[in-house]
């Protein structure tokens, strides 16, 4: 059953958990919360490097709990609130974040920690039965199965952040039933071909860091920013998207659509293809998750079509884009591969901004990892971590082999 707020929560708000709120969707959120001071009360922030800015957030918006990684900022962190007379508790480590998800004044947990370190405060916040408003799409890439099913066993709510599969959730009917006896024939998910959607092959060696996160039309983390580089960022939308909307990765096409104005769509069998439509801002899903099944004010501009004047469409490159087709393949496979997909892109990607790694092995370390880990069962947290252990050693052996021949530096 979902846990009811704790009396010190303020009558009729929202008590929220911020994971990762100093990054992009961290930050985006909090400017919707701001709009909607009688529905929101921000109960925990948690932060991992930038302990500055979670500092300016505590004394701003007073959170009672605040979450650093590392033990010694959260001291120093504590210091400083308490010197100036602040009530914030200051807690560190992982296992503090899933402890602030299940305090009782806690109702909706925002999880917008990058990669594979936010599954285990996700699986403890959809544990304990809270909305949980998913903007990282890692916990569901690697565990979405098991994470939906104890959903079911604890009443939590789980809602999508990612403009795309809340773009899909707005456009599918309510019912339950499952897409097929819904009527749903296909799911397509737009993009936006990232920065190098008209780049050569050829030149995908030379890439640097700078140039990757340069994306055309989303101000995102460096991370993302890669991934969407490389299409895998789509690829790992597209297994949550057979997570959370229990499809097959057939019934899932992608579509490049560089305005990014669209952002996605839901076709039926009847003929009819219902989009989403709406400024490439993240306030605007954010609005909707938090707000659902009410709409509320998201702070962003209205679309102007007649400005925009067209809207383009192309099917995406596989063949320069490897990172699409190995993510569907992962799908397809089933089991660990998704988790294995996930760790050697975390670990590559981490190469890559590193200087350590040219654009171009992305997605050949992904692959060789594929190709190593056998694919087995995933059926408990346990299994998972297990294996995301073993596909990041195997990865970073692949890096090694990289390092030690030099043959990048960028």
């Amino acid at each position: 059953m979902r846990q009811e707020a704790d009396h010190s929560l303020r009558e009729g708000r929202q008590g929220l958990a911020i994971l990762g709120a100093t990054g992009s969707i961290g930050v985006s959120t909090l400017k919707v919360v701001a709009l909607h001071p009688d529905r929101f009360e921000v109960v925990a922030l948690s932060a991992y490097q930038r302990i500055d800015e979670l500092r300016a957030l505590c004394r701003e918006l007073k959170p009672a709990i605040a979450v650093a990684h590392a033990p010694e900022a959260a001291q120093a962190l504590a210091r400083s609130l308490a010197e100036e007379g602040g009530a914030t508790e200051v807690w560190s480590g992982a296992e503090a974040l899933e402890r602030a998800v299940r305090d009782p004044r806690v109702t909706t947990v925002v999880c917008g920690i990058v990669g594979a370190a936010g599954l285990k405060s996700a699986w403890a916040a959809v544990a304990a039965g809270k909305r949980v408003l998913f903007a990282n799409k890692e916990p569901l890439v690697m565990s979405g199965h098991l994470l939906l099913a104890l959903a079911r066993e604890s009443g939590a709510e789980l809602l999508p952040l990612d403009s795309e599969h809340n773009a899909v959730f707005q456009c599918l009917p309510r019912s339950r039933s499952g897409l097929a006896r819904s009527g749903v024939r296909r799911i397509l998910l737009t993009c936006s071909g990232g920065p190098f959607r008209k780049t050569p092959q050829s030149e995908f060696a030379r890439v640097t860091p700078e140039q990757a996160c340069a994306h055309p039309r989303w101000s995102m983390g460096r991370k993302i920013s890669v991934d969407s580089a490389t299409l895998m960022n789509k690829g790992l939308e597209l297994i949550e998207a057979c997570r959370l909307f229990e499809a097959t990765p057939e019934q899932i096409d992608v579509v490049i659509h560089p305005q990014s104005v669209i952002h996605s769509l839901v076709e039926y069998i009847d003929g009819s293809v219902l989009a989403q439509l709406g400024n490439p801002d993240m306030r605007t899903p954010i609005a909707h998750a938090l707000g659902f099944p009410d709409r509320i004010e998201a702070g962003v501009a209205r679309l102007d079509l007649a400005s925009i004047g067209s809207l383009d469409f192309e099917a995406p490159d596989e063949a320069r884009f490897p990172c699409l087709g190995l993510a569907r393949a992962a799908a397809v496979a089933g089991g660990s591969a998704p988790t294995a997909l996930n760790a050697a892109n975390e670990v590559a990607v981490e190469a890559f901004l590193a200087r350590e790694l040219p654009f171009s092995a992305i997605p050949i370390v992904i692959e060789s990892v594929l190709a190593k880990r056998p694919v087995v069962a995933a059926e408990s947290l346990e299994a998972i971590l297990e294996e995301d252990g073993q596909a990041r050693a195997a990865a970073r052996a692949v890096v090694d082999g990289y390092r030690a021949k030099g043959v990048w530096a960028c």
